[in-house]
């Protein structure tokens, strides 16, 4: 299988490379070799401004927020009457598939569409988009954020209707769509998603350098069922807008639900790169979150393929940055996500036990979601070290991040919390010996996390539920009843060190040698470019060196 996803990726490589065209006449350039894509939103600004305005819109397709308000200020330092130019400032304070925004990013994209309705709005279809985001800000200190996000969203249906000519509105209502699909409770069947998809594959071959249109193609596909439809997309959005950190990485959700580790690693370089350049020049002296987001994703992926001193050198230089361009959910994740799975995926329960929240001065208050991570690693790391006290308290403390995230209307993580401190729970028991409760509360986090599904912020569980279950019944020596949770938690998780190497042990331990030997054989090809002496790659070695 993963064989023929390499073959997959390598035929439409060069098919994007070939059909791939020159990229200097209709690139938005601000400095010296930028290509963001090209994107022609019509509006009533001045010829200068509205060139000026099409840079602005590439950079918000590519979530490059800061850079696109200062574009859109750029828009209204040329021409002061241009409305739309308010409009972009709200729309870069509201960033759909990240978090709900801030009191602060409230205030000013409300501020921004009360500006631009003090203006001569020149057209009805302006005055539509405006009105569209005014729906997200009204009353925005008084209603909730889903419910405004679904407001949106309609309004957005609006525009689409009435203008069916504008792909600048599909694209958009494309986003809102998935904007609400992301502010709610999974639906499995992923009927917003696939919408959201078929609107934009329908104006792909119209617009295929516009950098939105393959964007939110990932997005709308960046779950396990659906991944392998968003690959032609993955492939060319960084080669659309390469001036991007966030595009450069995007290709990488991809990779990582069809289990593409080398792919990813590669990617999240290149953007990791890009954005260190990006934020030496926006805000020197300061990390990017962006790379922070890069590496998350770099850890997950070098750590499948037993790469632990590449993954060591990601947290080392983790451990360097303090100052951040941004403090985001993306950032307040990586910090916590990082450590908690270099410790977790090897194994050091000792280790996963003594991590602590870092940077120190980091607004850890502002993302209980982040510190969950941390404290279920200690959790796990205490329980499976024998220390079940210590694992308790950090269980507590789990509970109480949990209610804090409900007190806030949060819409997803207190079940993603929830998720984490049942896991731990289990452990718990199996520490003190409990066996059956722990096998009863495991098989409920797994029960729990398949009714959900990945943020977009994080490459995957820190540990997924159902590999954790597989890993406690080997523990109780049940190993036939191993082999189908690993095999299951491949199913959503492919190519994972822990999964496969879990369906060997268990296949092993039950006496299926020739299961056992083809999935360790996956998990040495899997290794290849292995730098560490991990112990489960040497037990499969030495198994395939005496069958």
């Amino acid at each position: 299988m993963r064989l023929l996803h390499l073959s997959t990726a390598a035929m439409f490589i060069l098919l994007v490379t070939v059909s791939t065209r020159a990229q200097d006449d209709h690139q938005h350039h601000h400095g010296a070799g930028e290509k963001l894509g090209k994107v022609n939103f019509r509006t009533s600004c001045s010829p200068r401004a509205a060139n000026q305005f099409n840079r602005a819109a590439a950079l918000l397709h590519s979530f490059g927020y800061e850079q696109a308000s200062t574009a859109f200020s750029e828009v209204l330092a040329t021409d002061p009457g241009c409305a739309m130019a308010y409009w972009g400032i709200a729309m870069t304070q509201n960033h759909p598939l990240w978090a709900p925004p801030t009191p602060g990013e409230l205030k000013k994209g409300s501020a921004a569409v009360e500006k631009a309705k003090s203006l001569s709005v020149k057209t009805k279809r302006e005055r539509d988009y405006l009105a569209a985001i005014d729906a997200f800000y009204q009353d925005h200190d008084k209603v909730d954020h889903p419910t405004r996000t679904m407001a949106y969203e309609k309004a957005m249906e609006q525009v689409f209707t009435r203008y069916s000519d504008d792909r600048e509105a599909a694209i958009f209502y494309a986003l809102s769509m998935l904007g609400t699909a992301s502010a709610r409770p999974v639906d499995k069947s992923f009927s917003k998603q696939k919408r959201a998809a078929e609107i934009l594959n329908s104006v792909l071959n119209k617009e295929p350098d516009h950098p939105g249109i393959s964007h939110y193609i990932i997005h709308s596909y960046d779950y396990p069922e659906l991944a392998s439809l968003a690959l032609p997309a993955a492939l060319s959005y960084s080669k659309i807008a390469p001036s991007s950190p966030h595009a450069i990485h995007m290709p990488t959700h991809i990779f990582t639900r069809l289990g593409l580790w080398q792919e990813s690693i590669q990617s999240n370089l290149a953007s990791a790169d890009a954005a260190r350049r990006l934020v030496a020049k926006m805000h020197p002296g300061h990390g990017s979150f962006d790379e922070l987001h890069a590496m998350d994703y770099l850890m997950y992926a070098y750590l499948q393929g037993a790469q632990d001193e590449k993954a060591k050198q990601v947290l080392n230089k983790l451990k360097t940055i303090n100052k951040l361009d941004d403090y985001v959910i993306a950032a307040a994740y990586s910090f916590a996500a990082v450590p908690a799975r270099y410790a977790l995926e090897r194994g050091r329960w000792s280790d996963a036990a003594r991590l602590i929240l870092s940077p120190a001065d980091f607004p850890w208050s502002r993302f209980p979601h982040a510190e969950a991570i941390t404290r279920f690693a200690r959790a796990i790391g205490s329980a499976r070290s024998g220390d079940p006290a210590s694992a308790h308290k950090e269980a507590e403390r789990l509970e109480a991040l949990r209610k804090m995230l409900i007190a806030s209307k949060d819409p997803y993580w207190p079940t993603q919390v929830e998720i984490l401190k049942i896991a731990a729970e289990a452990w718990i028991a199996r520490a003190e010996s409990r066996n059956e409760d722990a096998l009863r509360i495991m098989r409920s986090a797994a029960e729990l996390e398949d009714s959900t599904d990945k943020h977009p912020v994080t490459p995957g569980a820190v540990l997924p539920a159902r590999e954790l279950l597989g890993d406690l019944l080997l523990e109780l020596g049940r190993p036939a009843e191993a082999l189908k949770e690993f095999e299951t938690s491949l199913q959503t998780s492919p190519n994972r060190f822990g999964g496969l190497y879990g369906v060997g042990r268990a296949a092993e331990s039950a006496g299926d040698r020739k299961k056992a030997r083809e999935f360790y054989l996956k998990l040495t090809a899997l290794c290849e470019k292995a730098d560490s002496d991990r112990p489960e790659l040497g037990h499969a070695k030495k198994f395939l060196a005496s069958n």
